[in-house]
């Protein structure tokens, strides 16, 4: 039987950044030989619960889900990266407890510039009626307390996967394969698990 994965969950608000940190997060497990599965939580949703609302009882009961998904994943040996922003503090902190290898990665950014962004237009919607329970604006969001990574919305997405790897190694939820002689400058300077 395979051990068990890890799982990494990205948190911040909407547009702060979390799916170009995940999607470079995976690519980096990649170049070290992990295939690592994002669970991006509006994709999931659609499949998942599309009949569920944005109230906070509605979606503690999704991110229960989406939770349940990744403890599975990783007790079968799938490395989980959780790209949803679960504004809640209990509800990541749930999953934090019913998965073993578990970190927490919070993208700092201000609301200003994630709605400044706003790719999906989910903040002009909250801001025209359209949308309600947006996180940041009608629902609060909770940052965690301890992250085990914390990223400035200024850090290349690349830096904040570097050291997103460095923190799974050093807490032996990560053992990269060792560098070969055509490793790239950027992978001659990872953190070596010893």
């Amino acid at each position: 039987m395979r051990p068990e994965a890890f799982a990494v969950w990205i948190t911040g608000l909407p547009a702060s950044g979390k799916s170009t940190i995940a999607r470079s997060l995976r690519d980096r497990l990649a170049s070290l030989g992990i295939d690592a599965a994002i669970l991006e939580s509006d994709e999931l949703r659609k499949t998942l619960a599309p009949q569920l609302g944005y109230a906070d009882s509605d979606r503690g009961g999704f991110y229960a889900q989406m939770a349940f998904i990744g403890r599975m994943m990783t007790k079968h040996g799938i490395p989980v990266i959780f790209d949803a922003t679960a504004n809640r503090r209990a509800w990541r902190d749930e999953a934090r407890r019913t998965i073993g290898n578990f970190i927490e990665v919070y993208v700092d950014a201000p609301l200003e510039l994630c709605m400044s962004r706003d790719p999906k237009g989910i903040y002009r919607r909250a801001l025209n009626g359209d949308a309600s329970h947006v996180p940041g604006l009608q629902s609060a969001y909770e940052p965690p307390e301890q992250p085990e990574v914390v990223v400035d919305w200024a850090e290349p997405a690349s830096a904040a996967a570097n050291r997103i790897v460095s923190a799974l190694i050093e807490r032996d939820y990560l053992t990269p394969l060792p560098a070969t002689s055509a490793a790239t400058p950027e992978e001659d300077s990872r953190p070596r698990h010893q």
